[in-house]
């Protein structure tokens, strides 16, 4: 299981929206995430970040990742996300999610 944690900006003026799409994430989307081995995602707020965390149990994170891309529930949920954030200034080039580096973990 790879355990992976990402931050980005939430919008202020789009709070309200954000938190009120994530309140009746599409059945679809849910789906798809769990075909693609991913469980056990929550996304947290403080301030203007947002802080996701969830865990892996595939073999091949990007090719998962990649199905989910390509995914129409999925692109029709990211045009409804998007506009909400912005990438940190932390984010690498390209970079939406920024990934982080664990630093801690006690099992």
């Amino acid at each position: 299981m790879k355990r992976v944690a990402q931050v980005i900006a939430v919008r202020p003026e789009k709070l309200d929206e954000y938190r009120e799409l994530h309140r009746n994430v599409p059945e679809a989307v849910l789906d798809r995430l769990r075909r693609c081995h991913i469980s056990n995602y929550s996304i947290h707020l403080l301030g203007d970040r947002l802080f996701a965390y969830f865990e892996y149990h595939g073999d091949h994170l990007a090719a998962d990742l990649t199905l989910m891309a390509a995914d129409e529930a999925t692109q029709r949920w990211w045009r409804l996300t998007a506009p909400c954030q912005t990438p940190v200034p932390e984010a690498a080039p390209g970079e939406w999610w920024a990934a982080t580096e664990q630093v801690f973990l006690m099992e």
